[in-house]
C-alpha cells in the first residue's frame, strides 16, 4: 500500500527514523520541520522536505490542499516534561495548538489516519505499571498538552470520522537523537558531557527510574501503524520493558563511551519519581516488529554514532516565562 503521507518533526529524532521506514514501505513522504530541533541533514534522502512550523495555520492548509494527504504522522513537539512548566505559552502553542491545526486539516481533507505520538507523562504520578486503561492525570504542561491532543483526536473521531492511532513512546533514545540539548534526554545529556571531558550530572540521588527505550524498538511500529486497520482509534504504550535508574544508566553510557562513570549530582527536580508502562496491547498488534532491544545493546549503539557526530553545544532555552522555582542549575544556565 503506498499512500501520500506527511510526517511533522520530520528532520528531528523519531520523525527522521519514521520517515526512513515509511519510504522502506513504499510511501511518498513529505516531511515538515521548523529545524529547531532537528536537522536538516537528518531528514532521510527521498523525503521532500518543507521547512515550516505546524503553529502556521496557513502553512498547513497550502500542504494538505497542494498535496492532499492520506495519512498524517504528527511528531513534532517540544518534549521537554521538566521545562514545560517555566514555557507554559511556547508548550501549549507548539505542542497543543499547532496540533489542532493539523487535525482541523486532516478532517477538512479526509485524511484517512492521523498518527500522533503522545508520551507517557499524560500519566502522570500513577499507578506501575502505566496501563492504557488508566485515567491520565499528567503532572507538568507537557503531559496536560499531550493529553488534550488525545482528546480533541476522540472527538474529531466521534464528530468527523477521522480515524486516528495514539502512541505513548517514553525515553526514547538512538541515533539522530539531539546531544545538545540540555533540558531532555538524559542519555544524549550524558553522552554530549563525557565527549566535552564533562562529569555526568544528574539530578538528586539518580535514585529515579525509568524504562529507556531504543528507537529501533519504536519507530517500526509507528510507521507500520496505518497499515492495520485493527488498531485504528486506539492508544499504544511503546517502549521497553525494563526500567533502570538514572544512576545505573550512567554506568552503563560511561561503559559505553569508553570512560570513568563520573557523575556530579544536583538538587532534585519536581518530577515523577519512577515511571514504566505496560505493553501487552502493543505486543498483541505489532509484535511481530519488537525487537526488544537491551540497554547495553541500544547505547553502545548510539555510542558509536555519538562518538563519530561529536559533541555538540546546545543553547540555552531563550524563551522562559515563569522563573519561580526553576532548578538552580537550569537558573544558571540561563543567568537567571
Amino acid at each position: 500500500m503506498s499512500s501520500r503521507v506527511l510526517v511533522t518533526g520530520a528532520a528531528g529524532f523519531i520523525g527522521s527514523h519514521v520517515c526512513a521506514h515509511l519510504l522502506r514501505q513504499g510511501h511518498r513522504v513529505l516531511g515538515l520541520d521548523d529545524l529547531s530541533g532537528g536537522f536538516r541533514d537528518q531528514v532521510p534522502d527521498g523525503v521532500e522536505f518543507v521547512e515550516g512550523s505546524v503553529t502556521e495555520p496557513a502553512l498547513v492548509q497550502k500542504l494538505f490542499a497542494r498535496h492532499q494527504f492520506e495519512h498524517v504522522f504528527h511528531l513534532a513537539a517540544y518534549a521537554a516534561e521538566g521545562l514545560s512548566h517555566f514555557i507554559k505559552c511556547f508548550n501549549y502553542t507548539n505542542n497543543l495548538l499547532g496540533s489542532v491545526n493539523l487535525i482541523n486539516a486532516a478532517v477538512n481533507h479526509d485524511v484517512k489516519c492521523f498518527v500522533f505520538t503522545s508520551s507517557i507523562a499524560v500519566y502522570g504520578r500513577n499507578q506501575l505499571p502505566m496501563a492504557e486503561e488508566l485515567v491520565p492525570q499528567p503532572e507538568d504542561p507537557y503531559g496536560i498538552a499531550k493529553y488534550a491532543v488525545e482528546l480533541d483526536l476522540r472527538e474529531a473521531h466521534e464528530m468527523f470520522g477521522l480515524n486516528h492511532v495514539i502512541f505513548r513512546p517514553h525515553n526514547v533514545y538512538g541515533e539522530n537523537q539531539n546531544l545538545g540539548d540540555r533540558y531532555r534526554n538524559v542519555i544524549g545529556i550524558f553522552m554530549n558531557q563525557i565527549m566535552q571531558g564533562q562529569p555526568m550530572t544528574i539530578f538528586g540521588d539518580g535514585k529515579q527510574t525509568r524504562a529507556f527505550s531504543y528507537i529501533d524498538d519504536v519507530a517500526p511500529v509507528i510507521a507500520a501503524s496505518i497499515a492495520r486497520p485493527a488498531c485504528y482509534n486506539q492508544i499504544f504504550n511503546v517502549g521497553a520493558d525494563k526500567a533502570y535508574s538514572v544512576a545505573e544508566l550512567a554506568h552503563v553510557v560511561a561503559r559505553a563511551m569508553g570512560a570513568k562513570p563520573v557523575a556530579r549530582h544536583l538538587d532534585a527536580r519536581n518530577e515523577v519519581v519512577h515511571a514504566y508502562s505496560a505493553h501487552e496491547k502493543v505486543r498483541k498488534y505489532f509484535g511481530d516488529l519488537i525487537q526488544n532491544v537491551s540497554l547495553e545493546d541500544g547505547v553502545n549503539r548510539m555510542a558509536a554514532w555519538a562518538k563519530k557526530t561529536g559533541a555538540r553545544q546546545g543553547k540555552p532555552f531563550a524563551g522562559v516565562e515563569v522563573r519561580k522555582n526553576m532548578p538552580p542549575s537550569w537558573a544558571a544556565l540561563l543567568q537567571i
